[in-house]
């Protein structure tokens, strides 16, 4: 009987291979799921990772204390940048215009906020030189359709 750990299998095609990406810009909450995976990115594709934090206005994050924890976690880089006003005016502004909700009662905001996301993760692997995003959303939600598609 074998003792030796699994090695982890790829499972999605969009999923890098070892040796294929050097940085990786990373949507960064500073949670538990995000905080493994900057740690996961850097042992299992020895890979640079850029922490990246968006504020869109949510207000219990500490964001600050997010760009912190991940440079003790190794990134190489960490940022966090102020979106609110770019969110409010492109996104949500339009959102109230199309009375955007689900079911009449669920207003859509935090969907919204996805468009952001993506929009400047892709910014922030244009300015680090990254090539690759990482997410920390789930197949479980549709955060991940939602991010993967923007």
């Amino acid at each position: 009987m074998n003792n030796s750990p699994k090695k982890y299998t790829k499972v999605s095609s969009y999923e890098a291979h070892e040796g294929e990406v050097k940085k990786v810009v990373l949507l960064y909450s500073g949670g538990l799921d995000t905080s493994m995976m900057l740690k996961w990115i850097q042992e299992e594709y020895n890979a640079e990772v850029v922490a990246l934090t968006i504020d869109i206005g949510q207000q219990k994050d500490d964001l600050e204390a997010a760009r912190k924890k991940a440079l003790r976690l190794g990134a190489v880089e960490a940022i966090v940048v102020d979106a609110k006003a770019e969110f409010a005016e492109k996104v949500l502004a339009k959102g109230i215009k199309a009375n955007a909700s689900y079911q009449g009662g669920y207003h859509l905001s935090t969907p919204m906020g996805r468009v952001m996301l993506a929009e400047k993760a892709v910014e922030a692997a244009h300015k680090t030189g990254a090539d690759a995003i990482a997410h920390g959303a789930t197949g479980k939600g549709n955060d991940q359709v939602r991010i993967e598609g923007y």
